[in-house]
């Protein structure tokens, strides 16, 4: 299919941290892209194996290199690139992904003809075995009221196959990290990603912001990209995980739906502790704890984070509400051993986006 407009600017950021082939693989994808206006900004995240510098003598000026000095992590490296990207459009990309030929002018075509979409991500396959969805975004990240994400195929631990199921364009809470494609006035306007973050739920955090602002979020099947995937060993996975779901709902809720969501979040926080010990795993108990324990240690830069994003708010939460999954998964998942996304209850009913 040929484009009908001018092909607009898109700005791949890649951050990276060591490893060569990594590397030269994820590129080497995205110079074989079939879309002509786009450049590749690579940040060396504090890299120390001479991977950057090879890659830098195999790909001569066709990528503009970023150096930190140091490993800033995925966020701070990406917030780097994003005050100096150029695009109209910007993808954050991760180094252990691969991508399809036509990828990125499937997500340019469809966020070209609707300015509210804020967001964007492809299909995410698994590079290890391509039959499979991607644990990190799958075809679409979903979120429920109290702040658990899951995907269109893919249920906490549950990934399912690939077999079209989800092969059309729909509007999905959040779009991946891994392959994240955004318009960059909607990232500036939201205020890039968040450094309290650390890691985990940072992309679901922007994307929660862009709706604030008015913006959609959708999911494009067409494109496709593989992603490797738990390339980066994050210690406290879990911990980071229980504390950022909470630190998000506090941000970016209204107080009248914190009020109403969160004391029904730490009931149920309870409830998967005793589940847990049960099920003998005391580690994510103890995770758990501790996720609590940091947030009220740091309910100041918490509360000063809630303040920042709710100067954004431009939409009330009854519009953001029915973009989320009513259902508590966790419940449906553990307990009522609903394990595919077609089995979840309470996912919103206003599902498959019509593009104009």
């Amino acid at each position: 299919m040929v484009l009908e407009y001018k092909q607009p600017l898109v700005s791949i950021v890649v951050v990276h941290y060591r490893g060569f082939e990594i590397l030269r693989r994820c590129l080497s994808s995205i110079f074989n892209t079939d879309y002509g206006n786009y450049e590749v900004i690579l940040v060396d995240n504090g890299s120390d194996d001479g991977s950057v510098d090879a890659i830098k003598g195999l790909f001569r000026g066709r990528v503009k290199i970023i150096r930190s000095g140091v490993n800033l992590g995925f966020i701070g490296g990406n917030n780097l690139a994003l005050k100096e990207v150029n695009g109209k459009y910007v993808v954050l990309l991760n180094n252990d992904t691969a991508v399809q030929h036509d990828w990125l002018k499937r997500l340019v075509e469809v966020a070209e003809r609707d300015e509210s979409i804020g967001a964007a991500m492809p299909k995410l396959l698994w590079l290890r075995d391509p039959r499979y969805f991607e644990y990190s975004g799958a075809c679409g990240g979903m979120l429920d009221v109290y702040g658990v994400p899951f995907c269109r195929g893919r249920v906490f631990d549950t990934v399912e196959e690939d077999r079209g199921q989800y092969d059309s364009t729909v509007e999905v809470f959040w779009a991946s990290g891994a392959a994240l494609f955004a318009r960059t006035e909607a990232v500036k306007k939201a205020g890039l990603l968040d450094p309290l973050l650390y890691a985990h739920m940072e992309e679901i955090d922007l994307c929660w912001r862009m709706r604030l602002l008015g913006y959609k979020v959708v999911c494009v099947p067409d494109s496709l990209v593989y992603h490797w995937g738990g390339g980066t060993d994050i210690k406290g996975k879990w911990y980071l995980k229980q504390r950022n779901n909470i630190i998000v709902m506090i941000k970016n809720y209204s107080l009248s739906s914190l009020s109403r969501y969160l004391p029904r979040r730490v009931v149920l926080d309870v409830l998967s502790m005793l589940y847990f010990l049960a099920s003998g795993e005391r580690a994510r108990v103890l995770y758990t704890i501790k996720a609590y324990f940091w947030i009220l240690r740091n309910l100041r830069a918490v509360i000063a984070a809630r303040f920042r994003t709710q100067r954004l708010r431009r939409v009330s939460d009854a519009e953001v509400l029915k973009a989320m999954c009513k259902g508590n998964v966790s419940i449906q998942y553990y307990l009522l051993r609903r394990r595919l996304f077609s089995q979840i209850h309470g996912c919103p009913k206003l599902y498959y986006y019509h593009l104009k």
